[in-house]
């Protein structure tokens, strides 16, 4: 059992960490950072942010129904704030097509009573009040434009705090997906996963247990787990040649810059890993050409739906199964409770 921590950041010790039976398969979970468009080369503003990628959002969740796959939008504000989204997504939650959760980006999330900067579009980075007041904001708007309160949360870049797991808790969220397990965003006043656990394990606070559902990055290469520990001790402009050489490789569950027979590589390594849940992700702005470095051009949005052709195929081969919030934080309740 999990002691109490309080934090996403006192890690747990690797007995406590959510595991695989022996004769249990691990599922796949697929998170949406629904969100505005914006230029991530901008500095962060309040307004002047579009959202002509809404409209697409119908193409994403067409193509995950044909495929049996229940996504999370983890929506923020301005996608709440919109007709558009809220009549596609709420049209899917009602068919039971798929989940809505909780993502913010406190530079547009009221109350707005902070400067915008970058260390401040870590949420985490803000006035506990503040935090939780924007926090609450979203949440209670998601539950009056949806009809359902949300239960998974992420942070805006990943930007979780040392009290963001109690007022998850204290606010009705089960399950957190914000922790990027082989990242580190300090240079940007960001928090460190360096070392963080690829597998779900509990935060207990005093408000409540949130589940910790880390995004899945993982290490290849000849050094095997050890890469890990290389590449966090070269520098950026050395991670390529690593790579190439066949060394140390970061690769991420995501069709963001990640090719697809890299990912089918990564599924295999998470799965030699034991993870019990493979936690894919993207951000909702690449479902259109021009709002991401990922999709530039309509053959590029054609090459990101391929990419899930041929990661889907693989996943179904290796006998990985699409999977829920409720079932995950259910799976995890069970193994606790042993």
């Amino acid at each position: 059992m999990v002691q109490p921590a309080g934090n996403f950041f006192a890690y747990p010790a690797a007995s406590d960490l959510i595991e695989l039976e022996a004769d249990e398969k691990p599922r796949f979970w697929v998170t949406i950072d629904t969100e505005e468009d914006f230029d991530w080369e901008a500095p962060f503003a309040r307004t002047g942010y579009r959202l002509a990628s809404v409209p697409a959002l119908a193409e994403c969740q067409d193509y995950f129904a044909r495929a049996g796959v229940r996504p999370i939008y983890l929506v923020d504000w301005p996608i709440v704030a919109d007709d558009r989204a809220v009549e596609i997504l709420g049209a899917a939650l009602n068919a039971g097509g798929c989940e809505i959760g909780a993502q913010l980006h406190p530079w547009v999330t009221p109350p707005h009573d902070e400067d915008v900067s970058e260390r401040n579009s870590y949420a985490g980075n803000l006035p506990s009040g503040l935090q939780r007041a924007k926090m609450a904001a979203l949440r209670d708007a998601i539950r009056d434009r949806f009809g359902v309160a949300p239960t998974a949360y992420r942070a805006g870049r990943y930007g979780l705090g040392a009290e963001t797991a109690a007022m998850l808790a204290e606010l009705g969220f089960r399950c957190d997906t914000s922790v990027r397990s082989g990242f580190d965003y300090r240079a940007g006043h960001g928090p460190n996963y360096r070392d963080a656990p690829l597998h779900p394990w509990w935060v207990r606070t005093e408000q409540g247990a949130i589940l910790e559902m880390p995004v899945t990055t993982v290490f290849g290469g000849l050094f095997g787990r050890a890469g890990r520990w290389l590449y966090h001790r070269t520098s950026s402009n050395s991670h390529a040649a690593l790579a190439r050489l066949g060394l140390a490789e970061r690769i991420a569950l995501t069709p963001e810059g990640i090719p697809a027979e890299r990912a089918c590589a990564a599924i295999d390594i998470a799965i030699d890993l034991r993870l019990p849940v493979l936690n894919f992700s993207f951000h909702s702005p690449s479902l259109q050409p021009g709002n991401t470095p990922y999709v530039r051009s309509l053959a590029d949005l054609d090459l990101f739906y391929r990419w899930w052709d041929v990661v889907l195929e693989h996943l179904a081969r290796r006998g990985v199964a699409a999977t829920t919030t409720a079932e995950i934080v259910a799976m995890a309740e069970r193994k606790a409770d042993r």
